[in-house]
């Protein structure tokens, strides 16, 4: 099910258009209740009822553009997408897996009448920027729609305005100059060592699973176990850190992976 409508609220994203959320959520009256929701605060709001929906709205608005130009900087197609966790077909995980797998950085918002600790988690280590467990009020859902949406703005801006960077406390990454700079002190880092770097900067607080990070960094063919990961990572942190032994940057979240910040 496709719905759209007029909003008056709109983003500077190269043309004013309005802010677009994509909704996949499988319950009728939780669906049109956030729909409405969203309309009265001037979103445009598409929706989808289950999981072989969402992938065929994914596919037509978002991958089958220009993934790195346009829908990783929410240029084209949506700039939020809330998404539940328990769908008919395909559940809410795999989708999120599948979006961050193939590279889209559209925020999502997790929703879940699960609410222990490690659903949380999990959710967040596939790849989802924020979690709300149910039941919750509209206007927390808004407020933190709302505060995606404007951080995946001020990113792109900041961008646009200052040139590709990405800066965590006194870290700062320059990916078109592959330069990374502590301070005011430039860093020497490995080919390996700095893309593993621009990816935790790239999606900050996101937890990495080592298979993950293999795959990304290593890329599929590589014949080796995840211990290459923790290595790498150790001498990342002795060139970053204050001190290593007590990491700040990067973080270890045991029984899972690593995450930045």
């Amino acid at each position: 099910m496709l719905t759209l409508t007029d909003a008056t609220d709109t983003l500077d994203l190269g043309k004013r258009r309005p802010a677009t959320i994509f909704l996949v959520e499988d319950e009728d009256l939780i669906r049109d209740t956030i729909t409405l929701a969203l309309q009265d605060e001037g979103y445009a709001v598409v929706t989808a009822s289950d999981g072989r929906q969402a992938l065929d709205q994914i596919n037509s608005q978002l991958l089958d553009h220009n993934l790195a130009a346009e829908a990783v900087l929410g240029v084209r197609g949506f700039d939020l997408i809330i998404l539940d966790l328990m769908l008919p077909f395909v559940n809410g995980l795999d989708i999120c897996r599948f979006l961050r797998r193939e590279g889209c950085g559209v925020p999502i918002l997790m929703l879940s009448a699960k609410g222990s600790e490690i659903d949380r988690v999990v959710g967040l280590e596939v790849g989802a920027d924020d979690y709300l467990t149910k039941p919750f009020g509209m206007r927390e859902l808004i407020a933190r729609c709302r505060a995606l949406i404007r951080r995946a703005i001020t990113s792109q801006t900041a961008n646009e305005e200052d040139g590709p960077s990405f800066k965590y406390g006194e870290l700062t990454l320059y990916p078109q100059e592959c330069r990374v700079i502590l301070g005011t002190k430039e860093i020497s880092l490995s080919p390996k060592e700095y893309r593993i770097l621009e990816l935790f900067m790239s999606y900050p607080r996101r937890v990495w699973p080592r298979e993950q990070l293999l795959d990304r960094i290593w890329g599929p063919d590589f014949v080796g176990d995840s211990k290459t990961v923790d290595v790498h990572i150790r001498w990342l942190r002795e060139k970053i850190e204050p001190d290593a032994s007590h990491p700040t940057y990067i973080i270890t979240v045991r029984g899972f992976g690593y995450r930045f910040g």
